[in-house]
């Protein structure tokens, strides 16, 4: 069986290939799959965001496949949370086509004067399933952090070069990919749902 993923994103697809691998399904691109769809994700969630990108392809699906998309931010508490500045506005802030350099460096102006204790932040991710036989399944998964005083790092992407761990003592940019599966907040949410997966009626 095959999982067709509602991502364009091929380091998010590398990631998540990584992550479910063993469980034998073939994980592909809505693209590969020969679905084209952008909906608006307009809805006030992480769960509502991803169940709106993963109705879309389902809908234009031969419902042979398990249907799957993910929606993560940036949550940053002194920036309002998930409702505020980034949460479930993270990828849009300052435009989809301005570069992660210029959007951290962005981050660490507003943040200027903060002080460590007051800049507590979580990457949050939301996985939606959609069975072949219509049944919806959502998992939610964080990573705790804070954001750093400067960007470090040049693993990961988008905004791992501000997201401080401290049991690492790094960004999430500085820490292997194979490091940052084990703890992200995709990793833990995708682990989540093929342990949900492996106990479905599917």
């Amino acid at each position: 069986m095959k999982i067709i993923f509602a991502t364009g994103n091929k380091n998010k697809l590398l990631e998540i290939q990584s992550i479910m691998d063993g469980m034998g399904y073939d994980i592909i691109t809505a693209h590969d799959a020969g679905i084209d769809t952008d909906p608006e994700e307009n809805g006030e969630s992480f769960e509502e965001n991803a169940l709106i990108k993963a109705r879309a392809v389902y809908e234009l699906s031969d419902r042979s496949a398990i249907v799957m998309s993910d929606d993560s931010g940036l949550c940053i508490d002194a920036l309002g949370g998930e409702q505020g500045l980034l949460g479930i506005h993270s990828a849009r802030f300052m435009g989809h086509d301005t570069s992660y350099d210029i959007k951290n460096k962005e981050i660490l102006k507003r943040l200027v004067g903060v002080q460590d204790k007051d800049r507590a932040a979580r990457f949050v991710c939301a996985v939606a399933a959609i069975l072949p036989s219509g049944r919806e399944i959502v998992v939610r998964e964080a990573m705790e952090g804070f954001i750093s005083h400067e960007t470090a790092g040049a693993n990961g992407f988008g905004y791992d070069p501000v997201f401080y761990l401290p049991e690492f003592g790094k960004t999430s940019a500085e820490i292997s990919p194979e490091a940052k599966n084990l703890i992200s907040h995709r990793g833990k949410a995708l682990r989540h749902m093929r342990a949900v997966l492996a106990e479905a009626d599917i």
